[in-house]
């Protein structure tokens, strides 16, 4: 049975389209371990790697480790996360580019 870490981990990655050498680039966590977070015996990391891992995501460890997302707008986030998943791939880069943008500018983004 997969871990809802292992679950949580993976859909947020594919949501933001991040490999696992990226996430580890980002994280300073190896590509073995974060591996091993994601394969067939998906262990479930300490506190302090989840952190690392929940900040580079932009998410929360909570929502990590539950699957559950704490924020009073989740259905709005994943209605969100729904209608990007279905859009053209170009249309994800733009938006994706454009989160970017808004980041650099200290915009919160959902």
């Amino acid at each position: 049975m997969d871990s809802i870490f292992k679950q949580t981990l993976r859909a947020e990655m594919d949501f933001q389209d991040i490999k696992v050498k990226e996430l580890s680039l980002r994280t300073g966590i190896s590509q073995r371990t974060l591996e091993g977070y994601l394969g067939s015996r998906a262990s479930i990391p300490p506190a302090d790697v989840a952190v690392k891992i929940a900040d580079v995501l932009d998410v929360s460890v909570e929502y990590l480790v539950t699957g559950k997302n704490d924020n009073k707008n989740h259905h709005q986030n994943e209605n969100l996360k729904n209608s990007i998943k279905n859009l053209s791939d170009d249309k994800k880069i733009m938006v994706k580019d454009f989160i970017e943008v808004l980041k650099k500018f200290d915009v919160n983004v959902v």
